[in-house]
């Protein structure tokens, strides 16, 4: 071989070994800081809220989402017109870190006058009071639900 073909194999060799050091450095990386979670809660500016169209909630329908027990005890969802997502992944309404929480775990959501929950196939499922769900059921005001380590009330 020609002097000129070994030394573009060595640099094409060398580019390769780069590409694979970098590429393993970014997996470290992403596994060392985790995915990057939006805050999407009560701190965000009255103009980014939807509007309901000026109609009033029903005198008794819980106003919010709190987390009662769970790496997020206190956090609180105020509820509006659109349904709530919960899980792990960055685009749900509320982001569990929780390794027995689904990404896409559960969904609160109003039908009705009143809130209501579904499972969207969690491995773990999702348990209001005491029984596990198999299908959507309206969520009373005060009844805990458990979600992985975490637990959540709808309140007034």
């Amino acid at each position: 071989m020609s002097e000129l073909i070994v030394t573009l194999l060595r640099l094409g060799f060398l580019v390769l070994l780069w590409l694979f050091v970098l590429a393993a450095l970014n997996v470290l990386r992403k596994d060392l800081f985790g995915t990057r979670v939006n805050s999407r809660g009560p701190g965000r500016s009255r103009s980014s809220r939807r509007d309901n169209g000026g109609a009033r909630p029903a005198r008794n329908a819980p106003t919010r989402l709190v987390v009662t027990q769970g790496p997020l005890a206190g956090t609180t969802i105020p509820l509006g017109p659109s349904a709530i997502l919960v899980g792990r992944s960055p685009g749900c309404t509320l982001v569990l870190d929780d390794d027995y929480s689904s990404n896409r775990h559960a969904r609160f959501f109003p039908q009705d006058g009143g809130w209501w929950i579904e499972d969207l196939g969690s491995t773990n499922g999702t348990v209001v009071g005491d029984q596990r769900l198999t299908a959507p059921v309206q969520v009373p005001p005060g009844t805990p639900v458990r979600i992985g380590q975490t637990v959540l009330e709808l309140r007034r």
